[in-house]
């Protein structure tokens, strides 16, 4: 179960960085947030960095779980951020939570399942 998880989540991090690299406004645009000024396609390349390493670095890692922890955890890491940061916004209006919402509910199913499936491979050996 771990694995597989980490293949999807895998391939959602490449996607988005792909996305976020090569269609920027489009993807923002698709998601329903304002359009962005040029300057923030800049950033946004360099989240989409990460987006492509993680990705990669996840789809690698789901060949032997046990061995590759702290990528994993760093994911969970990473989906817990996204989700404080998702509540902080939504909670102070800046965002509504039609756009928050999505995010907010995969960050939580995302690190609530790896870290709950690391933990239960961690048992079993």
């Amino acid at each position: 179960m771990l694995a597989t998880l980490m293949r999807l989540v895998g391939i959602v991090q490449l996607l988005l960085g792909v996305l976020y690299l090569a269609v920027p406004d489009w993807l923002l645009a698709a998601m329903g947030h304002s359009a962005i000024a040029a300057d923030i396609r800049y950033p946004l390349g360099m989240l989409a960095a990460r987006f492509l390493v993680y990705g990669a670095a996840l789809l690698w890692a789901a060949r032997q779980p046990q061995a590759h922890r702290p990528w994993i955890w760093g994911m969970v890491a990473i989906q817990l951020v996204d989700l404080v940061v998702g509540v902080s916004h939504t909670l102070a209006g800046s965002v509504p939570l039609s756009l928050s919402g999505f995010p907010m509910f995969n960050a939580l199913w995302i690190s609530a399942g790896l870290a709950y499936g690391l933990r239960r491979s961690a048992a079993a050996q």
